[in-house]
């Protein structure tokens, strides 16, 4: 799947998108000003408790949260 394919089934499942996690992880202090302070085991935890998501899917999240990927990589 590609990385477009994994936040098309994301925006579905959940109704957000990377703007939306990036806040997100803002509120909950996982990131601070778009800087990642956590590790990826615990953003993986979150997004499968909150949202169910499976693992490849919150790899997915993480990518962008980490700044490895964004919404416009492929």
């Amino acid at each position: 799947m590609s990385f477009q394919g994994y936040l098309k089934t994301i925006r579905e499942k959940t109704g957000k998108g990377p703007q939306d996690f990036r806040q997100l992880a803002e509120e909950k202090g996982f990131t601070e000003n778009g800087a990642l302070k956590v590790k990826a085991g615990e953003i993986i935890a979150w997004l499968k408790a909150d949202f169910e998501l499976g693992h490849g899917h919150a790899m997915a999240i993480f990518a962008l949260l980490k700044g490895v990927k964004n919404e416009h990589s492929e």
